[in-house]
């Protein structure tokens, strides 16, 4: 959380009599807080206008139902989200809150138009119940793609729950049975040590990080797992950022987008030598979870990324080292006509699974005994021929 000398600066220039509303807890307040935090803190308004009164305007709501979104535009992505679609409705057919599809909108920041075409496969993704949003970027584009995930959060409900998922990701279980904590945001777990990267010319992990948490006031020491020594990068707060959720999209998308923008602008000294892209969006993901309260424990292990979810990355890699029944879920959401017409025409899915070559990709795999490293399995896999993206 943030320190207290943030927060006591927060009250005193910013909410002078009314720190909390009526129908608000504390902690509805305290993400209050943190949002305007960051603008005296980092940016100045004349430079990043928000308004912290719109947030007195909208208090968090209790937790209902939550709302998925998924980001998607013209190319892989379009089809990636479509087979989302069909797994959320194929395993959570009576999924009571909203399925947004948010696409970023063509501006100069995005010069090439990112809108989904008309056409069969639009169609068929608008058949799954969605609710089709466009966003503007912003901070971000073209040029860093994966900042939608952090601008696409502004097109959502204010104050209603929402998890964001990797387009890239497959519905494996009942939504419902997960046992979400929608006041401690949370994120995914499945990653490797892919930042920073150190060595004798740079500072160390403890150095880098500790620059980040001081840059924006948060408790460093809290976010370590001290059961890994100082030089293991588990010991430091890191997520992938295939999915995240917290009780109000607005609340997590503002923080998200100071904490990558300023990181991005005017990094610390102590990151000289580390590249941001692409891993801007998950070193601020560190940071927002930490500030609202969640952890390495917002989760219980087994659900998402587990039983009920599965972040392939690409059909390639799903076919190498996923569990069969993500393959066999897979294979059956594509197999029905109207499905496979669409599909066909998208040459990773028509070779790797009409034409049965993610069979034999899998076959080249012992998926109880793997290459350490994903970028192990995409060498193999490419030496295949068979690195269809």
């Amino acid at each position: 959380m943030l320190t207290k000398s943030i927060v006591e600066l927060i009250c005193a220039k910013n909410v002078p009599s009314r720190t909390v509303l009526p129908g608000q807890d504390d902690d509805a307040r305290i993400d209050f807080i943190l949002v305007s935090a960051l603008r005296l803190a980092v940016f100045s308004p004349a430079v990043y206008p928000w308004s912290f009164e719109l947030f007195m305007e909208q208090p968090i709501r209790p937790a209902k139902v939550l709302n998925i979104v998924i980001v998607a535009h013209r190319g892989r992505l379009s089809f990636e989200a479509t087979l989302f679609a069909l797994s959320l409705r194929h395993t959570n057919p009576d999924f009571a809150g909203s399925f947004f599809v948010a696409t970023p909108a063509h501006n100069p920041l995005w010069p090439q138009d990112p809108s989904l075409p008309e056409g069969p496969l639009h169609d068929l993704l608008g058949q799954q119940g969605v609710e089709f949003v466009e966003f503007k970027c912003r901070d971000f584009g073209q040029a860093y793609p994966f900042g939608n995930k952090i601008e696409a959060l502004d097109v959502l409900p204010v104050g209603d729950p929402f998890v964001f998922f990797d387009s890239d990701t497959l519905i494996t279980g009942d939504l419902n049975d997960v046992p979400f904590d929608f006041a401690r945001a949370g994120a995914s777990l499945r990653r490797e040590g892919t930042w920073p990267k150190t060595s004798k010319e740079t500072p160390n992990h403890a150095t880098i990080w500790r620059a980040l948490y001081n840059r924006f006031g948060l408790d460093f020491a809290k976010s370590l797992d001290c059961s890994y020594d100082a030089t293991d990068w588990r010991r430091y707060l890191y997520f992938n950022a295939g999915f995240f959720y917290y009780r109000c999209p607005k609340v997590f998308g503002q923080l998200n987008r100071a904490f990558a923008v300023s990181i991005r602008n005017s990094p610390p000294s102590a990151l000289a030598g580390q590249t941001l892209d692409p891993w801007l969006d998950q070193v601020a993901l560190a940071l927002v979870i930490h500030a609202l309260g969640g952890g390495r424990d917002s989760l219980p292990s087994g659900f998402l990324d587990g039983r009920h979810s599965c972040h392939y990355r690409l059909i390639p890699l799903l076919y190498a080292r996923e569990s069969q029944a993500v393959v066999t879920l897979l294979e059956d959401l594509t197999t029905p006509d109207h499905v496979k017409t669409v599909f066909k025409i998208h040459p990773p899915y028509r070779r790797l699974i009409y034409e049965r070559q993610g069979q034999r990709l899998r076959q080249m795999f012992d998926q109880a005994a793997l290459p350490e490293t994903e970028q192990m399995i995409r060498k193999t896999i490419k030496q295949t021929g068979l690195w269809l993206r």
